[in-house]
């Protein structure tokens, strides 16, 4: 019989399992993302909760880097989570549903390219930017999970983690996001864009 973390590791597993039936659609948005990069776009990053932690936390790895033995330049990621300033002013003279779309609107454009992280796809403020970046010609990618929510419908390209635990999507997700950065720094490094 197997034990529980036996268990909850094949559940790890099985989430990032469940990837590969997007393969294709994970190879357009490495393309993507290094086109924007390539032609001076910035990419902005946002989520709620863990996924706001792991927005912060992909955005610090184009910025600085992701592996240790790449030097490369910086890359213009931008984690709209806000400040506390910016999320209280805004859920206080607006509404929290504006917070991610008000930073959009504020900082980009057509050339820039948006990533939500959502593990519902369910969010009223990732719904919002999305359909702000739509409106507004900006490319969007959505690291989901479950079935995707009403966020996969306003999304350019949606990757979505087959499982309904959120702890499991999340793992899933950031694996999904180092991958794609390496992915993109080796573009990158061999087309001697950096």
């Amino acid at each position: 019989m197997k034990s529980e973390l036996e268990k909850k590791i094949n559940d790890s597993l099985n989430a990032k399992y469940s990837l590969l039936s997007s393969k294709n659609k994970i190879d357009k948005v490495i393309n993507l993302i290094y086109s924007k990069i390539k032609n001076n776009g910035k990419i902005f990053i946002c989520g709620n909760g863990g996924s706001a932690a792991d927005a912060q936390h992909l955005a610090a790895e184009f910025i600085v880097r992701l592996r240790p033995k790449i030097n490369r330049k910086p890359l213009p990621a931008v984690s709209i989570v806000g400040d506390t300033s910016t999320i209280t002013a805004c859920s206080n003279d607006y509404d929290f549903s504006q917070v991610f779309k008000r930073n959009l609107e504020a900082l980009a454009t057509k050339k820039d390219l948006l990533l939500t992280i959502s593990t519902s796809g369910n969010s009223k403020n990732i719904v919002e930017v999305l359909k702000y970046a739509k409106k507004n010609s900006i490319k969007s990618i959505g690291f989901l999970g479950s079935t995707g929510g009403k966020a996969k419908n306003f999304c350019d390209n949606s990757l979505i983690v087959r499982s309904k635990n959120v702890a499991r999507i999340q793992e899933a997700h950031i694996f999904l996001g180092h991958y794609i950065l390496e992915k993109v720094e080796d573009l990158l490094i061999k087309n001697h864009n950096i």
